[in-house]
């Protein structure tokens, strides 16, 4: 496996710089990733407890029109849920940890046109109260996009810190430290084979000399 890595890897100086050069990005960009993480888990710990509150509150104005069961069996030709029914819902946007956030704001119902004097006197109160339904529903709906939004970013983020933590990283000090060994054994190469180049033109300095003398003392016991 390591002999493995060793291959994929060049064990040169421009390799070696660029290893260090992602070593340090990632080193760099890590510890914001990580401050996202912790301002994304603050803000869906919020977005959470928001989101049970708007479900406490749907479900308390269910059961209160669940006494209206019987009069909306009889609604007179009326259309209550037409006029219950949301013909927009209004948000606004903020931006929290690099993200555009939905904010609810209102909702927008259809006009509802009839005579104070021709209808039931229940026919207010149960509109208004089937009304406020579908304005909780809505709010619901628009924190529960929020809260999704908020966790596929953090789940996004977490994978990058993963990513950064278990791979990149550990990757790039391997390769450091196996080009740094590459490196070394051939300065240590290097410097022995000069050491021996060396050692070898002294010995051919010392020996010059010798075989040089030789004829000279021959030449002077022939004369």
């Amino acid at each position: 496996m390591v002999q493995d890595v060793t291959q994929r890897i060049k064990l040169t100086r421009p390799e070696l710089k660029r290893y260090r050069d992602v070593l340090a990005r990632c080193e760099r960009y890590l510890p914001m990733l990580k401050l996202k993480q912790q301002q994304l888990q603050m803000t869906l710990r919020d977005v959470a407890q928001k989101r049970r509150q708007a479900e406490e509150a749907r479900d308390a104005i269910r059961a209160t029109l669940r006494r209206y069961e019987s009069v909306l069996a009889d609604r007179a030709g009326i259309p209550l849920q037409h006029w219950a029914r949301v013909r927009e819902v209004r948000t606004s946007t903020v931006r929290i940890a690099g993200i555009e956030i939905p904010v609810f704001e209102d909702v927008v119902f259809p006009t509802a046109v009839y005579s104070l004097f021709g209808t039931p006197v229940w026919v207010d109160q149960t509109l208004g109260d089937l009304r406020e339904r579908s304005r909780r529903e809505a709010a619901l709906g628009v924190v529960a996009r929020e809260e999704a939004l908020l966790t596929r970013e953090l789940t996004r983020v977490l994978q990058r810190i993963n990513l950064f933590e278990k791979i990149m990283i550990p990757r790039a000090r391997d390769a450091i430290r196996m080009i740094r060994i590459k490196l070394g054994d051939e300065m240590t190469a290097a410097v022995g084979r000069a050491k021996i180049a060396k050692d070898k033109l002294a010995e051919t300095l010392v020996t010059e000399p010798g075989e040089t003398a030789g004829p000279e003392i021959s030449g002077r016991a022939q004369e």
